[in-house]
């Protein structure tokens, strides 16, 4: 059934280019990583963060300066991303995972304010205006000029890094981090090294929101601000709430969803599509508490243990 499901949606990812606007269907597949990687730190780990845009703004920075500064090649300037972000996220794992809930999320938040204050500041940035005119380039021999190409190429990256969080999760490592956001304690006294595993969930999480901010830098030719603003962190904790904390395609489904809803509402609502998102918000955590993928499993399996129910004659 679930690799069914995931076929399905394989094919309609490869077909949906030719009848909807390629560069929305890649916004949402950034956004779908960035909200994957989040989720991984908050639905099991049980860490949340309200930091998370310092890594996803601070990669695409990164690499869109070796593309535009230095004129690395594509590839290059992706790792080179990847691998800031995940030593950035070193050194806010060292310091946050020494405090537990909302003064966890607290100073991830502070430290998340200081890399955009350097990002306003730094002459390479580009301060208020960000850093524009970042050429594609091109990835293993394929331009990335045509929308149609660096779409298949996202699309690529979007399954190589849903098949590593979700091998991630269902590795022995998810199971301690499971453990760990169940019951802290109890892993602890079962020899497990707590912080080293947390502090391991939050580079793994961190790299792979750098890749998505990179990602997001090639489609739009330009990192700014706004990549780094701690709007963008609120935004990835809404839309894995959305679709579901804790699940495996609710962070996939929240993003689209959303995405989707503020480039329709941007030209109608104007200013008030931040109001319709708070909303939604409100409305998501006081009645779907599991988000939509995870009111729908709940459904399902109600459903499903009533029909197996035995009949009374």
């Amino acid at each position: 059934m679930r690799i069914a499901i995931y076929l399905i949606l394989l094919i309609i990812g490869a077909v949906l280019p030719h009848f909807v606007y390629p560069v929305l269907l890649m916004k949402i597949l950034c956004f779908a990583i960035f909200a994957c990687a989040f989720n991984l730190l908050l639905g099991f780990s049980g860490l949340l963060s309200f930091g998370h845009a310092a890594f996803f703004g601070g990669a695409a920075y990164v690499s869109g300066y070796l593309i535009k500064n230095l004129e690395l090649p594509t590839e290059v300037a992706i790792i080179g991303g990847v691998l800031s972000a995940a030593l950035m996220g070193w050194l806010v794992g060292i310091l946050a995972i020494r405090r537990q809930g909302i003064y966890f999320a607290m100073v991830t938040l502070a430290l998340a304010q200081m890399v955009y204050f350097i990002c306003l500041e730094a002459p390479i940035t580009g301060g208020e205006d960000g850093m524009q005119g970042i050429p594609r380039g091109s990835f293993l021999g394929l331009s990335l000029k045509d929308d149609l190409t660096l779409y298949y190429v996202i699309f690529t990256g979007f399954i190589l890094a849903f098949l590593i969080i979700y091998r991630t999760i269902h590795s022995p490592f998810g199971q301690v981090l499971k453990a760990i956001r169940e019951n802290e304690s109890r892993a602890i006294s079962l020899g497990y090294d707590v912080p080293k595993y947390k502090l391991l969930a939050f580079v793994i999480s961190a790299a792979f929101a750098g890749f998505a901010g990179i990602l997001k830098m090639l489609v739009f030719n330009f990192a700014t601000l706004t990549d780094v603003h701690w709007h963008m962190s609120g935004d990835v904790v809404l839309m894995t709430i959305f679709g579901g904390i804790g699940t495996i395609l609710g962070p996939v489904v929240g993003s689209s969803i959303i995405i989707t809803l503020e480039d329709q509402l941007t030209d109608s609502a104007g200013d008030m599509v931040t109001v319709i998102m708070g909303v939604i918000f409100v409305v998501c955590v006081l009645i779907f508490r599991k988000g939509i993928v995870g009111e729908s499993v709940a459904l399902y399996q109600r459903m499903l243990g009533r029909k197996n129910l035995p009949q009374v004659k």
